[in-house]
């Protein structure tokens, strides 16, 4: 081949690799190529929080002192961010967009949880659960059993129901209208990477989030008292079948979380509030959670290992919220988690007020307790300090300090 050939070849190859790499990835699947190599990240991604975040790969900017990252995170997307000041540690690949699985039940819950007061009650209908995904996690809600707004949230949090997203969903106008205000909600947030096409994360061509947008999320659901408490919740009573002339039974649901309950050869973490996890065949396994230690709150988000390894996604985000723990205060922020659209970040001066709870629903009561002994953990989580900015005629905080319970803060280690 002539020297020209080539060249030409060169040329045409480097201008077509940007809108090759920047196809949308719903494709988390493996190549159909005999060696399975993995996708690989669009080379041009969003930049909303900065532009060092819109990168393929890691991007961290390492001071003196400061420890280097884990080597042994493989997840294809991850970062870690400060709750508190919004700065972002530490990412990889913070803007691919990815099928989140279950943790889209974070945006369902920050959207939904100031519409339906807790206490309202609701007989199931069969209809309700008709469109429930084959293969669904599920709390086991049944039709013409009667359960209440908690009930149903405590089956959303612990055990990621998807009959319980349903029903809610259904309560809440339908799943269409519900999904509709998802999406608002999200570009309300910032949250640009994310749409959404079921409320649930069930897998469905076109659901897409990102580890950004997840922490995102993840954040300004923990500015809801209601929120916090259900995503901290460890073991709850769930209503069982009522039967004619008997009285009610119940049977007990524990948070799928590891980090949060320990299972499966994984230590609750030190110091865990929350917040979801998730596992579909498209999105693999994907995790946020939030921890506190020495007054400093984390949100980390890990999508997708491929390591191998038992648990990886718990395992992996344990490791890099030890590396937060260590780092902060040595590496310089590569970005940040932005405020919503409408959020004033101005100094209101009010700093110790709780958010509001838009005007809809009753006061927010402590989610079920934990009864395993290590107890409390659905215990409101106090706010202080701070900026308190209004939203939507609710609240948004920026800047907000969030301590968790003393009993959170002891969780052993197994």
């Amino acid at each position: 081949m002539s020297a020209l050939k080539k060249t030409a070849l060169t040329v045409l190859a480097t201008a077509l690799l940007p809108a090759l790499t920047a196809a949308p990835a719903f494709a988390d699947t493996l190549d159909d190529k005999p060696d399975k190599k993995q996708p690989k990240p669009p080379a041009i991604m969003s930049t909303v929080g900065g532009a060092q975040l819109g990168r393929p790969g890691t991007q961290v900017d390492l001071g003196p002192g400061a420890p280097v990252l884990p080597k042994d995170v493989s997840g294809r997307s991850w970062i870690v961010a400060d709750a508190e000041s919004g700065d972002v540690l530490a990412a990889h690949n913070a803007h691919w967009r990815l099928p989140p699985a279950s943790t889209l039940k974070m945006l369902f819950a920050d959207t939904v949880l100031p519409r339906l007061p807790k206490e309202t009650e609701h007989t199931v209908t069969a209809e309700e659960l008709a469109e429930v995904g084959e293969g669904s996690s599920l709390v086991g809600v049944k039709e013409d059993q009667t359960y209440t707004v908690h009930d149903l949230w405590l089956g959303v949090f612990l055990r990621s129901g998807n009959d319980a997203v349903h029903v809610l969903s259904e309560m809440n106008g339908g799943i269409d209208k519900t999904v509709e205000d998802m999406q608002e909600h999200a570009d309300e947030l910032q949250a640009l990477d994310t749409e959404v096409v079921s409320p649930d994360g069930y897998d469905e061509p076109g659901q897409v989030s990102s580890a950004y947008d997840l922490t995102l999320i993840a954040r300004s659901g923990m500015q809801k008292k209601d929120f916090r408490e259900y995503c901290s919740t460890v073991r709850a009573d769930f209503p069982g079948e009522k039967k004619e002339g008997k009285k009610r039974e119940t049977f007990e649901i524990q948070n799928t979380n590891r980090l949060l309950t320990g299972d499966y050869g994984i230590s609750p973490y030190k110091g865990i509030a929350g917040v979801k996890n998730g596992n579909t065949t498209h999105a693999g396994a994907t995790f946020t959670g939030v921890a506190e230690r020495d007054g400093r709150v984390l949100l980390v988000t890990v999508m997708n290992p491929d390591s191998g390894e038992s648990q990886a996604v718990y395992k992996e985000a344990g490791r890099l919220l030890d590396w937060g723990f260590e780092a902060a205060g040595n590496v310089e922020p590569i970005g940040e988690l932005v405020p919503p659209k409408s959020a004033d970040t101005s100094d209101s001066g009010d700093e110790d007020r709780e958010p509001a709870n838009n005007g809809k629903g009753a006061p927010a009561k402590p989610a079920a307790s934990d009864k395993s002994g290590s107890g409390g953990i659905g215990i409101a989580l106090g706010v202080t300090g701070g900026v308190l900015v209004l939203l939507a005629g609710g609240a948004f905080l920026v800047n907000r300090r969030w301590p968790l319970p003393d009993l959170v803060r002891r969780l052993p280690r197994r």
